[in-house]
């Protein structure tokens, strides 16, 4: 999973495809793992990364970082 350098990102969770034109927005923490990846971080540091920063379920985590990596692939974010 690696963000397509030219995606421009806000820290309030705006993001811009310049190739498309295309934009959206999604909430902190999907600014954040938006920001995580463009850091080239792997699923599984994600995964670790929040469970142990916020409590949450892991197999809950993992499933909701599965549906949010569709969706920004869908929106042509991810590579």
């Amino acid at each position: 999973m690696r963000v397509r350098k030219n995606i421009a990102t806000s820290d309030e969770g705006f993001v811009f495809n310049p190739a498309t034109g295309d934009s959206f927005s999604t909430n902190s923490i999907g600014a954040e793992i938006i920001r995580l990846m463009k850091g080239e971080k792997s699923a599984k540091e994600l995964v670790e990364i929040f469970c142990s920063k916020y409590d949450v379920d892991k197999a809950l985590f993992e499933r909701d970082l599965e549906d949010f990596t569709l969706q920004l692939k869908e929106f042509n974010i991810l590579e």
